[in-house]
């Protein structure tokens, strides 16, 4: 495996530099599979596939960037994802090197039940962001049915959620919230908001220190979701790979922000950014 990130030897190919799986999309929320995957793709992995409604590959390939592939899975009449996309899912998985999973899945029951199956048997490392934390909310004790690498990435809305406190207690022990909730499940916190948190289960923790409110605009966290995941694939350690990607995801959004001001930046000024803000410039 090369160093994280590295292209300095030219006998490299696209396989040592990760697989990426983006489990992202419904009718109304294409643009958030879009949006993970290019985000991705920017972060340096070496192959994106983007899981997706069957009924909706055609309309996603149209949205989405050409390098990236697609993987139609079983659909509920909804056109989200539905339970018997599962056994696709896992195939598919075993030649990746990381998993993302949650944006704009939606919240039909079945799609719920498919991430929680997905959450619980994952054998990859995996970052669990927006529909997928609203699955979890409901149980949260699936987290403790799995050992594997696994990175949330709450809004504090969505912390509120999975912990029961309210968003003021959230906000005003951000940092407590987010180590108790790590260490107890097992797993890699990111709450995200101004001075985003990162936590361990080992209490390892850091304050992201990038970033402004211009950023607050929709999409801002699917990229932040593939950026992760690419890092993942990549071969950085998780809780490095998380604080890697929450300090780029800043700085990019900084850059963005001098380019088209923060009230205009939408999320694929980040993308766009990072070719001036990434390790690799």
């Amino acid at each position: 495996m090369p160093a994280p990130l590295s292209r300095n030897n030219p006998h490299l190919s696209k396989k040592d530099f990760g697989h990426v799986l983006i489990i992202a999309g419904s009718p109304s929320m294409l643009g958030a599979a879009a949006l993970s995957s290019l985000a991705a793709m920017r972060s340096g992995c070496g192959m994106v596939t983007a899981a997706v409604p069957q009924g909706l590959n055609l309309t996603l390939q149209k949205k989405i960037s050409p390098v990236i592939m697609t993987l139609p899975v079983a659909q509920t009449n909804a056109q989200t994802f539905a339970l018997p996309a599962y056994k696709t899912i896992e195939a598919f998985s075993r030649k990746c090197q990381a998993l993302a999973i949650g944006p704009g899945m939606g919240q039909h029951p079945q799609t719920q039940k498919l991430i929680l199956k997905i959450i619980e048997k994952c054998l990859k490392p995996l970052v669990i962001d927006a529909d997928a934390l609203n699955a979890l909310s409901k149980n949260p004790e699936a987290l403790l049915k799995s050992r594997n690498v696994r990175i949330l990435t709450p809004h504090p809305g969505e912390m509120a959620r999975l912990t029961g406190h309210s968003i003021a207690y959230i906000e005003k022990n951000r940092k407590r919230v987010v180590l108790n909730f790590a260490r107890y499940y097992t797993c890699i916190v990111l709450l995200k908001g101004h001075r985003t948190v990162i936590a361990s289960p080992q209490g390892k923790w850091h304050i992201n220190k990038t970033g402004n409110v211009g950023m607050a605009t929709a999409g801002s966290g699917d990229v932040l979701t593939g950026m992760i995941a690419a890092f993942l694939a990549q071969g950085i350690p998780p809780f490095d790979a998380a604080v890697l990607a929450a300090g780029l995801h800043g700085k990019a959004g900084d850059y963005a922000a001098k380019k088209r001001t923060k009230a205009s930046m939408i999320a694929t000024d980040i993308i766009d950014a990072l070719l001036k803000e990434g390790p690799w410039c």
